[in-house]
């Protein structure tokens, strides 16, 4: 009978919450009314299912090949997601798409207006 060893088990572990936020992130892709909200949620999904999959594989696989890959594919959502998330909300915003009726405030539209912002 083979045994896992404990960076196995970790490395599964992980794996299986990366997958769970990838979970939660399409159902808030389904669920959020607007596209600033549904990208809040991809954005989440993405940086925290997808590089907690390839987080839990390099627990898994260790100082591999496999391993340095997914640490590097790691580094590179780490980095890329949330510039690109922000970047797709600002052209959304500049194009006009309007935000979904139960939003309060816009921050980004009061700096481009030049108003002061209420601290609560």
């Amino acid at each position: 009978m083979h045994s896992l060893a404990f960076n196995q088990i970790i490395g599964y572990v992980i794996i299986c919450f990366g997958i769970l936020f990838d979970f939660f992130g399409v159902l808030g892709l389904l669920r959020l009314p607007d596209v600033y909200n549904r990208l809040q949620a991809a954005t989440k999904c993405v940086t925290f299912g997808s590089a907690g999959i390839l987080i839990g594989v390099f627990i898994y696989s260790g100082f591999t090949p496999t391993g340095f890959k997914a640490i590097l594919c790691t580094v590179f959502i780490l980095l890329t997601s949330p510039v690109s998330a922000h970047a797709i909300a600002k052209a959304a915003h500049n194009s006009g798409i309007e935000m979904a009726e139960e939003t309060i405030v816009d921050h980004y539209l009061e700096d481009m207006n030049n108003e002061p912002t209420e601290d609560k």
